[in-house]
């Protein structure tokens, strides 16, 4: 706090770079941390790191875990209905996005995957509802495993409030469902972010 009363104080705009360049390195370390922190508090079975799931699968439990955290109701969109998961592809494959991110995100499928099949004997997709909730309860009580359904949850809040230029919000249904009205100028298809 100290440094940032100092620049608070006297305006000095390379300790102001210096303080935000240690933020985002610690943010880089914790998020390396959580990930190896996950892996130690889930026990893998034997072998299972060899066996990462496929790409393709790893969406799909991405999808149904997005559907966990944000139903879809009768009255308010989930996570289907905004597209989420097309929308964290998207961020996932920006080479713009933090590698640590990206692996971070990633690997928690195949910590989850390994976690259902140690206790359930079968993969996440093959789980009913209630023992898909239970399972994903129990990792949130695991700082990593918090972490990871954080992760997924930002981004699915962030794929409800975005502009549907990006691919997310179509036809602006979570800002209706929310009430909101945008600011202007909204980005369009000339000047929006384009993933690198």
């Amino acid at each position: 706090m100290t440094l940032r009363r100092n620049i608070t104080n006297r305006g000095d705009v390379p300790a102001l770079a210096t303080w935000r360049e240690q933020l985002l390195d610690r943010r880089r370390f914790l998020l390396g941390l959580a990930g190896g922190s996950l892996a130690s508090l889930l026990p893998l079975p034997a072998g299972a790191a060899a066996r990462p799931l496929e790409e393709a699968d790893r969406w799909d439990l991405i999808a149904r875990v997005q559907d966990r955290l944000f139903p879809s109701e009768p009255e308010a969109p989930g996570a289907r209905e905004i597209n989420a998961l097309s929308y964290l592809q998207w961020v996932v494959g920006d080479r713009n996005i933090d590698a640590q991110e990206r692996a971070f995100i990633l690997q928690g499928c195949d910590w989850l995957e390994s976690l259902s099949r140690e206790r359930h004997g079968q993969g996440f997709a093959a789980l009913d509802a209630e023992r898909q909730e239970q399972l994903l309860e129990s990792i949130a009580r695991s700082e990593s495993g918090e972490n990871w359904l954080s992760t997924l949850l930002l981004y699915l809040l962030e794929a409800l409030l975005s502009d549907p230029v990006y691919g997310a919000n179509p036809d602006a249904v979570g800002w209706r469902w929310l009430q909101h009205r945008p600011g202007f100028p909204r980005p369009n298809q000339h000047n929006r972010y384009r993933a690198g």
